[in-house]
């Protein structure tokens, strides 16, 4: 009887795929649920993407790109893995604006040690030196580079992953587990694939419930209707805290990243500047039959072409710029194409509503002509001559409009891993975001704000945009040093791969949030 479900399989994989590359010509569908397709697809979901010199070597740049958002770490008996049929990448433009472009890929396998089994492990999780002894479902992948001329190397093969994080039985000691599978790469490079604690911190549960801000919860245009049930003024809630994602750590030196090839040391030379994103994509046809090979899925029958469902750059912005209607075709189309999109950045849909839900409380914001947000976002910045910095071509990569994730290699880490103005350039960081992204980067506060005009004083003196107050303090109250979540955002690695370790599924404050431990029987 298996083979009409195939059968149907096959049909409705193929007819879907066909539907999709009909009506959208760029074929490409992400962060933690942004679109409604890829939202289906948590495998293939980019929740983040970030980018930063590496302050412990800093003659490299470390390059993180996340996936499968919202891991529950207790999420057995088949716990979350990378997908062996998904291509994973990360893309470095290098050529001032041009498709010049550098991809790393990861491709993964899975195997099964004992299929008459339903345990993930059979005993007590341990590394030999070369293998990883009782995991039943062990995973391996490779890394490739391809570089401006479309010239493939393969830098790793059969590298490591990690198990999940388990519990004290079945992965004891999961710090030392996990960084065996810290793999070195040719040129002085490293790699990991593994799970990780999701470095990311913000408000969701407020933000969309109508852009709530639980600071700023008595000046919201709309109340909670419940005198008994009141929505109080207080700080953020970190609604990721305890979650994990599945995380590509890659540090390579910055020469193999600039476009002449030469570590750079000037900031406004125009090589020291790259774009980075990430993606995922999917063979454009799947055929579903029994001869099918689940945990590698490179039999003959899916050797067709690469679909992007999913692509991260900048972040938050397929959340809250682009509209409903466009969020897949977003995340179908190669950023080269982003010209498309510059009016969502023009008038920005967040605007108007901070306007109208805050009427009274903040300073009326530009709803139209945000050529701001399209310097800062699609092109990069350069800044006036003369500037107290010193710096001209802080992130500009050319005229080309496209959703990049910045970094100018030139400017030097200001703080350890962790330790990072987390409001960036906004509080003259020029480390932070928007220059590049940081774990510590509070991208929530910093993007609202630009929204808002709220730039504040140091961006003021220096690029001359606007500082309207109270816009300037404005964000969802989920920060590094907030008390009750403190504890998502401390604790980063001083060393490679600095995400830090995922939280255990037996530990039972996964949830907990101001640190308040459950009571056992």
């Amino acid at each position: 009887m298996k083979r009409p479900l195939a059968l149907v399989g096959t049909i409705a994989v193929t007819v879907g795929v066909l539907a999709g590359t009909l009506m959208m010509p760029f074929a490409s569908a992400s962060s933690h649920r942004e679109a409604p397709a890829i939202s289906k697809d948590p495998s293939a979901d980019n929740t983040d993407v970030y980018a930063f010199v590496t302050p412990d070597k800093p003659d490299t740049v470390t390059l993180v790109a996340n996936y499968i958002p919202a891991e529950e770490p207790s999420g057995g008996p088949n716990f979350y893995e990378w997908d062996p049929s998904v291509l994973y990448e990360i893309h470095i433009h290098n050529g001032n604006g041009t498709n010049d472009e550098i991809t790393y890929q990861f491709r993964f396998k899975t195997k099964v040690i004992d299929s008459d089994t339903f345990l993930y492990n059979v005993g007590p999780i341990t590394f030999d030196g070369t293998r990883y002894v009782n995991w039943n479902r062990p995973q391996t992948y490779s890394v490739t580079r391809i570089d401006e001329n479309g010239q493939s190397n393969l830098l790793k093969s059969d590298a490591l992953v990690p198990p999940v994080n388990i519990g004290p039985r079945s992965t004891p000691f999961y710090d030392d587990l996990a960084r065996a599978a810290i793999q070195d790469l040719p040129n002085g490079g490293k790699v990991f694939a593994g799970q990780r604690d999701d470095p990311f911190f913000v408000d969701l549960g407020s933000i969309f419930d109508l852009l709530g801000l639980r600071p700023f919860n008595a000046a919201h245009k709309v109340p909670c209707p419940d005198p008994a049930s009141p929505c109080p003024t207080s700080n953020g809630v970190d609604d990721v805290a305890g979650l994990s994602v599945h995380s590509i750590v890659l540090q390579v030196p910055k020469s193999d990243l600039a476009h002449n090839h030469v570590t750079p040391t000037d900031p406004n030379d125009r090589n020291s500047v790259i774009g980075v994103y990430a993606s995922a994509s999917r063979r454009t046809t799947r055929v579903l039959d029994d001869s099918n090979d689940d945990n590698n899925n490179n039999n003959s029958s899916n050797n067709n072409n690469w679909v992007q469902v999913s692509r991260l750059g900048e972040p938050l912005i397929n959340e809250v710029l682009i509209p409903m209607g466009q969020k897949d075709r977003w995340n179908r189309t190669d950023p080269v194409q982003d010209r498309q999109f510059e009016k969502f950045y023009l008038h920005p849909e967040p605007a108007g509503l901070i306007n109208s839900l805050f009427q009274g409380t903040v300073m009326p914001i530009d709803e139209s002509g945000r050529t701001d947000l399209v310097a800062i976002l699609l092109t990069g910045l350069k800044l006036p001559p003369g500037n107290p910095t010193g710096v001209t071509n802080f992130t500009f990569t050319g005229n080309r409009r496209m959703d990049l994730l910045r970094l100018n290699m030139a400017v030097g880490p200001t703080a350890a891993v962790g330790a990072g103005n987390t409001l960036g350039v906004l509080a003259g960081d020029l480390a932070g975001f928007p220059n590049g992204r940081r774990l510590e980067d509070d991208v929530t506060d910093i993007e609202v704000r630009a929204i808002a005009q709220g730039y504040g004083a140091v961006v003021k003196a220096v690029v001359g945009l606007p500082d309207k107050s109270p816009n300037n303090s404005i964000g969802d109250g989920d920060n590094q040093n907030n008390v009750g979540d403190a504890a998502n955002h401390k604790g980063f690695f001083s060393q490679f791969p600095y995400v830090r370790s995922p939280k255990s599924g037996y530990d039972p404050t996964n949830h907990i949030t101001d640190g308040t431990p459950l009571s056992l029987p």
